[in-house]
């Protein structure tokens, strides 16, 4: 078999009981899938990504996914495999970039966790470098093509899905504020910046929601598959862990936070974890009047640089909700210990951002 892109040994500290989750998946999967999962699996698991831990279970004549949440203290309400394959096996039938769920389980006995099982997404997935050439034309295409979905999804009608019930309703835009300013707090580590000028910022300048919809809130270039015969054409989309229904422009504000420009400073350029700076691939601002041309919106200016900045601080709470598990050694996994600085380049993104209003 082929080697697959990303696919590595399995860290010690993330092995489970492999023989105890193919007995269980050989007994809850559909029949479908009997034939397929006749032999032993080579498990193999996915580097990228830093918060539930995927797998790759390779059967003789068939490719798998695994997906379990970390080891250590949790955010609250994060990491919920059974939501996230439920949003997936909802969006199904009618958004066709999603995975084919095979089973879930929420029998602790099996994994000591929750876990859901998938079919592996064939195709190119983008990581700090693009793993194959692109003509500036092809970039700019792969651009135009990411809103185009992105637009798609937010075209789903939440209720015909079954996803309705993960909205709150109004205040989206203010629970996202407040939600991620308390789980920065409670996730600071001495030596971290306090962030609070940020949330002060926000907290101000929030405006109304402009809508209620289905979103991703992790829409990202290494969360995408391209076709592997043509790598503008997106075939699926990783990770749905967070998404929810929501505010589509603060969908929007969070992917813009991982897009770091050809021109940007050395200090944000190092931040860089997804091949946005080629030539051909669109600006921040071309991104955002590429969407609202598309979704039938219009963005203010001092709007957009409010997405843009909550999806930074958004980002940075991530990265230290992440960075906190290092620091209190709930894992030994050094890849981890870079989040710490990722959160102080983010900070200072931030800082450059406001002090242009």
């Amino acid at each position: 078999m082929s080697e697959v892109a990303g696919a590595r040994p399995v860290r010690a500290e993330d092995a489970f009981d492999v023989d105890g989750a193919v007995a269980w998946l050989r007994s809850h999967a559909d029949q479908r899938y009997a034939a397929g999962l006749a032999g032993e699996p080579e498990v193999r698991q996915f580097s990228g990504g830093a918060s539930n831990l995927t797998y790759l279970l390779r059967f003789p004549g068939l490719d798998l996914v695994l997906r379990r949440g970390p080891s250590g203290t949790k955010a609250r309400g994060a990491h919920d495999m059974g939501r996230e394959h439920r949003i997936q096996a909802a969006l199904g039938p009618v958004f066709p970039y999603v995975a084919t769920m095979v089973a879930m389980c929420d029998d602790p006995a099996v994994l000591g966790g929750d876990f859901y099982v998938m079919e592996r997404l064939v195709g190119t997935v983008p990581r700090r470098e693009m793993p194959v050439d692109l003509s500036s034309d092809q970039a700019s295409r792969l651009c135009e093509s990411m809103l185009d979905v992105l637009v798609e999804l937010h075209s789903v009608d939440p209720a015909a899905a079954g996803l309705d019930t993960l909205g709150k309703g109004e205040g989206y835009v203010r629970r996202q504020v407040e939600g991620w300013s308390s789980r920065y707090r409670r996730a600071h580590t001495t030596g971290q910046p306090d962030l609070e000028a940020a949330m002060a910022w926000l907290d101000e300048h929030q405006p109304a929601d402009v809508g209620s919809c289905v979103i991703h809130n992790d829409y990202k270039l290494d969360n995408l598959v391209l076709a592997a015969d043509d790598p503008t054409r997106i075939v699926g989309i990783f990770d749905w862990e967070m998404a929810t229904v929501g505010d589509p422009l603060m969908d929007l504000g969070a992917a813009l936070a991982y897009w770091v420009q050809a021109d940007d400073d050395a200090d944000f350029q190092s931040f860089r974890r997804v091949p946005t700076h080629l030539p051909g691939m669109l600006t921040r601002a071309e991104l955002i009047a590429g969407y609202c041309e598309r979704a039938g919106r219009e963005v203010s200016a001092d709007a957009a640089v409010f997405y843009q900045a909550y999806g930074v601080f958004r980002l940075a709470v991530i990265a230290q909700q992440i960075y906190y598990r290092y620091a209190n050694g709930q894992t030994t996994n050094e890849a981890y210990a870079a989040f710490g600085p990722a959160v102080q380049v983010l900070d200072r993104r931030l800082a450059k951002l406001l002090s242009a209003t």
